[in-house]
């Protein structure tokens, strides 16, 4: 039997992956670790966490007595815990810092602790340390240009895992995925705003003239990846660094339109406001490591990820009704202007 300790799986992407894991492998026991901030939720976790497979801790990854006490019950720990939204971290960057961080040195120095009985330690970093593709695609050499105060926070999280691992020899494999979608993510990400401002027959709202691109990934396809690497050869992937993407990238501006005609037909309104500071132009994966070390790949396209997305948020409205007030955060443009992005 494994227990698998996961930070964060109160919040989109854990609770994914607990979900994941939860179906796939009734023999497993699970530890969830979350401070249940606005963009986390109890209700997110299969059965509420109330399974005796799950043990639900409300607390946060900056209390090394609480994570201390977690890791030695854990023979793996995957590290989602993080602040992540960009333009929430332009608004108010101090808690992505602390949490994403601190939070993960504090996760990092237990596993340390008890590395002797710690199989693998999976950090779930971002391509947003990347900055602007520099080429076509990028690839785990990519240079890392931070953008915004939540990339520099997520790649300070980054090299900190890293660096662990070559000093101290931790099994850490870090991860970076590209744009997750999927169901349970936050209103304040773009795929959900442009869904439920569909559903909702409001303007669909667009930064500056919607020409920045992202590699869209389908959180099941991740959630599959993470399954590779948890349960492959740990000598395959420990020390690595992993992208996790699609290889494609399209527009916001024709993301708005596809998701705008697949909901409300040609009915819909594009709202365009000032760009946001620090907007990263394109993100494109190179994702051959990932195919060559775990034989994975993206099985969903974006059409049916979208299609299955669109209906969860259709069927869940209470889910995320509640969130309306969180969808936008006043930003500050180089010129001075406020705006609601």
């Amino acid at each position: 039997m494994k227990t698998i300790l996961l930070t964060g799986a109160a919040g989109f992407i854990g609770s994914n992956f607990l979900r994941y894991l939860y179906y796939k492998y009734p023999h497993y026991s699970f530890i969830v670790l979350d401070a249940l901030t606005y963009s986390g939720s109890e209700d997110n976790l299969p059965n509420r966490g109330q399974d005796p497979r799950i043990e639900f801790w409300h607390g946060n990854v900056q209390n090394p007595d609480i994570v201390d006490n977690l890791v030695a019950k854990a023979d793996v720990v995957v590290h989602f815990a993080a602040e992540s939204h960009v333009t929430r971290s332009i608004y108010d960057n101090l808690d992505f810092f602390k949490t994403d961080v601190i939070g993960t040195q504090v996760v990092t120095n237990t596993v340390l602790k008890h590395r002797d009985h710690i199989d693998r330690f999976i950090h779930i970093s971002t391509s947003e340390v990347y900055g602007t593709a520099a080429g076509a695609t990028m690839n785990e050499t990519h240079p890392l240009n931070p953008m915004s105060p939540y990339a520099a926070a997520k790649c300070g999280a980054d090299r900190l895992v890293y660096s662990y691992q070559q000093t101290y020899d931790i099994p850490a494999v870090v991860v970076r995925p590209f744009n997750n979608y999927g169901p349970y993510q936050h209103l304040e990400k773009l795929i959900p705003r442009l869904i439920t401002s569909s559903l909702l027959q409001e303007p669909l709202t667009i930064h500056g003239e919607g020409k920045a691109a992202r590699d869209y990934l389908f959180v099941q396809d991740h959630c599959a990846a993470l399954d590779k690497i948890l349960h492959i050869d740990r000598d395959k992937v420990i020390g690595e660094v992993i992208n996790l993407g699609s290889g494609n990238s399209i527009t916001v501006l024709e993301l708005a339109q596809l998701i705008g005609n697949m909901i409300v037909g040609d009915n819909y309104e594009l709202r365009f406001i000032g760009d946001r500071p620090g907007q990263v132009l394109r993100h494109t994966c190179d994702s051959s490591k990932a195919l060559k070390l775990l034989n994975w790949q993206p099985q969903i396209p974006l059409r049916e990820g979208l299609e299955r997305t669109i209906e969860w948020y259709r069927e869940n409205t209470s889910w995320w009704q509640r969130q309306l007030n969180f969808r936008q955060i006043p930003v500050i443009s180089n010129d001075g202007k406020q705006e609601m992005h």
